[in-house]
């Protein structure tokens, strides 16, 4: 009979994985990959999209779309997961995320492309949290750690090659492949999911949550968008600003009030009765404010400073992707083979503070050698909390909360991610436009009232002492942001701290008649 996956099938520690095993983790390590992948590789294709589409006043609409709808999404397809099966959840998800690429790649003009790029969104927010929850139901916590390098070893990929994959798709093939592409992955990972993966089907006697759903999407989105247009499309006191706060806030409180008394809530305030699980709910939301924030800046110091070429900027994050790949597996192999993890994310948090701090002593004569030392620290420091904070996450709850722990981690890591870049974003643009006003007086200011950020084309038009003057400016704005990712990380290490060492549950090298220990509370 042909070998199959089922709900708890994964073997015990020394015992060989089932080929099927192998073939759904490839599987779902090939959909994380397209989840990763989109965005990296469409940011280098752009330029090119907006040469032949047009649509220049609305080109970050065709990321911001995308952002919103997956982070909308993320909860809902965590709960449909737990009300009626991982498996149908996470099938539609890969389905819709590929409808949107193909829609995306046949787009006629900007419009379009949005609105494609938002049903792509849809698919990818069920993407990631079906990985996570399928993961959670097929592999014991104390066996999960073996397969955190796989995990860390496809985002540094993604994050490596993004880049350089949309480059060389878009100089050869056009842009439109930059989304057709997908297409060939996600069969291949429908094909292998649907002949091997059986996990049990379930009816929920309960409707989907739909007013929750909607609060929910409301404050999420009303959120995201302050992040995203505050400080750049909008004033931060503007009055644009102030009504989306304000919904946002609203539709939040609302959606909390509400779901204390939903039949089935779309996220059930439960789970954050396990102290284990909302201190890495509060980690993950640090974790994605510093890495989303250090990958922003990092090649645009690289670039600006250092002359690094922009072609290569996924290569420059290497010293910290290779020393958070290096760091991921090493914790989750002590892991499974200890059960004990605290260390890592007091140890992660620590080293997180460490780099931001050496990052933010960069200035102009800083050498690659040095900041590429500092950044692997920052990788150091990511790769003990990246994947823990998931596992931790997941072991705080019960089994039938899987889905809902998986999107809830995930959100608060999204969410952290959007602040990250929009708070660090505003504190550089602040300080780049001050130190050029200061050094080269108003032709200075006036080179950078557009963005702050300036691409190799227009950096080298710049008079040499413009150009002087900007490089400054580039390393006074790096240095506030890093300093405050450094500050912020120290509430990662105040969070790491009060963390119960739970026994992992499931199969590992301890005692037969060892209890199973059931999801602590506060």
């Amino acid at each position: 009979m042909a070998d199959t996956v089922a709900a708890g099938a994964a073997p015990s520690d020394g015992v060989k994985q089932p080929r099927s095993v192998r073939v759904v983790l490839l599987a779902l390590m090939i959909a994380m990959m397209l989840a990763m992948l989109d965005n990296m590789i469409i940011g280098t294709a752009m330029p090119t999209i907006v040469g032949e589409l047009g649509g220049l006043e609305h080109l970050s609409w065709v990321v911001t779309a995308y952002t919103l709808a997956t982070a909308a999404s993320t909860p809902v397809w965590g709960k449909v997961g737990d009300m009626y099966g991982r498996k149908g959840a996470f099938i539609t998800s890969i389905v819709i995320f590929l409808i949107g690429s193909a829609l995306s790649g046949m787009a006629q003009d900007m419009g379009q492309l949005i609105a494609f790029r938002a049903v792509q969104g849809l698919g990818a927010g069920g993407l990631m949290v079906g990985v996570m929850a399928i993961i959670g139901d097929l592999i014991p916590p104390r066996e999960r750690g073996k397969y955190q390098g796989m995990m860390a070893a496809v985002m540094a990929l993604a994050m490596i090659g993004g880049p350089l994959v949309g480059g060389t798709i878009t100089d050869n093939w056009g842009w439109r492949w930059a989304f057709y592409t997908n297409l060939p992955l996600g069969v291949i990972a429908l094909a292998a999911i649907g002949a091997v993966l059986h996990l049990p089907r379930k009816q929920s006697q309960a409707g989907i949550d739909y007013l929750g759903v909607a609060l929910l999407t409301v404050g999420i989105t009303a959120i995201v968008l302050v992040t995203t247009w505050g400080g750049t499309e909008y004033a931060w006191t503007s009055t644009r600003i102030m009504e989306l706060t304000a919904l946002g806030v609203a539709s939040l409180v609302g959606f909390v009030f509400w779901q204390t008394r939903a039949a089935e809530p779309v996220v059930p305030l439960h789970i954050f009765r396990s102290r284990n699980f909302t201190l890495m709910s509060v980690i993950g939301f640090i974790v994605g404010f510093v890495m989303f924030g250090a990958t922003l800046f990092l090649p645009l110091y690289q670039q600006s400073v250092q002359g690094a070429s922009a072609t290569n900027s996924g290569l420059l994050l290497l010293p910290m992707l290779g020393a958070m790949l290096v760091t991921s597996m090493v914790a989750g192999r002590v892991t499974t083979n200890t059960g004990r993890y605290k260390v890592f994310p007091v140890a992660g948090s620590a080293l997180l503070i460490v780099g931001l701090y050496l990052l933010s002593t960069m200035d102009t004569g800083t050498s690659r050698l040095a900041s590429g030392v500092f950044m692997a620290v920052v990788g150091l420091g990511m790769g003990c909390l990246m994947q823990i904070t998931m596992l931790v996450a997941q072991n705080s709850v019960e089994l039938k909360d899987m889905g809902v722990a998986s999107s809830t981690t995930t959100l608060f890591r999204t969410l952290g991610s959007s602040f990250g870049v929009a708070v660090m974003g505003a504190l550089f643009n602040h300080r780049v436009q001050d130190v050029m006003a200061e050094r080269a007086g108003a032709p200075g200011s006036k080179v950078t009232e557009q963005s702050a950020q300036l691409d190799a084309a227009s950096l080298a038009k710049l008079p040499e002492a413009a150009r002087e003057a900007y490089q400054h400016a580039v390393s006074s704005g790096t240095h506030g942001a890093f300093l405050l990712g450094a500050v912020v990380a120290v509430l990662s290490l105040a969070a790491a701290v009060f963390v119960r060492e739970v026994p992992l549950k499931g199969a590992g090298p301890q005692r037969e008649d060892a209890p199973v220990a059931a999801p602590e509370t506060v």
